[in-house]
């Protein structure tokens, strides 16, 4: 190869090395940046968008049906666990008459003061919970039909603890008792 050939091969090469180291600077300088830019505006536009489409459905008739009636089935099954304040006498009524179905003897209820309810979850909860303590003789099986039917009752019994003390007579009646436990709505002062 001539040396002029060379001479304008190593020049055209420098050139583009440079135009090359350029290039990369300015990419890392300027585009960079800008990726990251636009990564954070297209992460804003797909919250914005994804809140105008929620928005939009939330106007539709259809959709503030559907939200309606799912709010109406939440506030049946929340029947299913809480108890009016003003329904808590029936309830230990029901609880006696499930006692004197299952055939126990000596049975004995008792509700603790509303001073001493417990909040559910902080001082805004709609809800209490209300300890029932109840006692009676039987034997096992009256006590475990007994305890069936309160885990099958509505609005949900939970049984927070129970003991069984054993006959001294040595009969098959034996002492129980047990502390229950019921979420009650708190009463909304007007």
């Amino acid at each position: 190869m001539k040396p002029i050939y060379k001479k304008y091969l190593k020049t055209v090469a420098l050139v583009w090395a440079g135009c090359f180291v350029l290039f990369v600077f300015v990419y890392v300088l300027a585009m960079m940046p800008q990726r990251s830019s636009k990564k954070q505006i297209e992460e804003l536009l797909a919250d914005k968008k994804q809140i105008y489409d929620s928005a939009r459905n939330a106007a539709q008739e259809k959709t503030k049906n559907r939200l309606n009636e799912q709010i109406r089935r939440l506030r049946n099954r929340l029947g299913d666990f809480v108890i009016d304040s003003e329904d808590l006498a029936n309830l230990t009524f029901d609880v006696s008459q499930i006692a004197s179905e299952k055939g126990v003897g000596s049975f004995s209820i008792s509700i603790e003061d509303s001073d001493a309810a417990t909040e559910v979850s902080g001082d805004d909860s709609y809800l209490r919970e209300r300890n029932i303590d109840i006692s009676f003789t039987g034997n096992f099986n009256q006590f475990a039909a007994l305890l069936n039917a309160l885990e099958r009752c509505r609005p949900v019994i939970f049984v927070d603890k129970f003991t069984i003390t054993r006959s001294s007579l040595g009969g098959s009646k034996h002492q129980v008792s047990m502390d229950l436990a019921v979420f009650v709505k708190k009463r909304q002062d007007s």
